[in-house]
């Protein structure tokens, strides 16, 4: 059986570096991905990512500005806690909230679930209203990309699958 992985992108674009996320993911489409690994950008739909996780994935890699109090364009790893994550106490999901511990709620509440979840995230320098990165989010891309690539990598070692990424 064929692992599946759904890496998605999220994020505002009409909030500056909040569009991070759609960007790499963006720009991780045209690279080779192993076989079960979907990329896909969301932006703000968080409905529409927590019905696809209802097609049963094993593993979430979401791309999104994240603040970590580090300096702006700063891109790190982070695995949360999943069983948090996908309590029912996560809150309620609307239409147009991407907060990823409500989207899991939701996937929870609709009867399905994720084994691994990580975070590729970034420092954003700024995520007032307006179209386009910050000088230093958008240098973060391509490395951003390639951690995308070396973490997928990574989740198909592990579970003995070999990669073509």
């Amino acid at each position: 059986m064929t692992r599946q992985t759904l890496v998605a992108g999220i994020g505002n674009i009409f909030l500056g570096d909040d569009g991070f996320g759609v960007e790499v993911a963006n720009s991780l489409k045209s690279r080779q991905m192993p076989e079960g690994v979907r990329v896909a950008e969301f932006g703000i739909r968080g409905v529409h990512l927590a019905y696809e996780l209802l097609d049963g994935y094993d593993s979430l890699v979401l791309i999104d500005a994240v603040p970590m109090g580090e300096v702006p364009g700063t891109v790190a790893v982070i695995e949360p806690d999943v069983a948090s994550l996908q309590s029912d106490e996560a809150g309620v999901l609307d239409a147009h909230s991407m907060n990823p511990a409500i989207v899991m709620g939701t996937l929870a509440r609709l009867g399905g679930s994720v084994e691994k979840i990580l975070i590729v995230g970034c420092q954003p320098a700024s995520l007032e209203e307006g179209i386009g990165l910050s000088e230093p989010v958008a240098a973060a891309v391509e490395p951003a990309v390639e951690m995308c690539c070396q973490v997928v990598a990574n989740l198909y070692q592990t579970s003995g699958k070999e990669t073509a990424a």
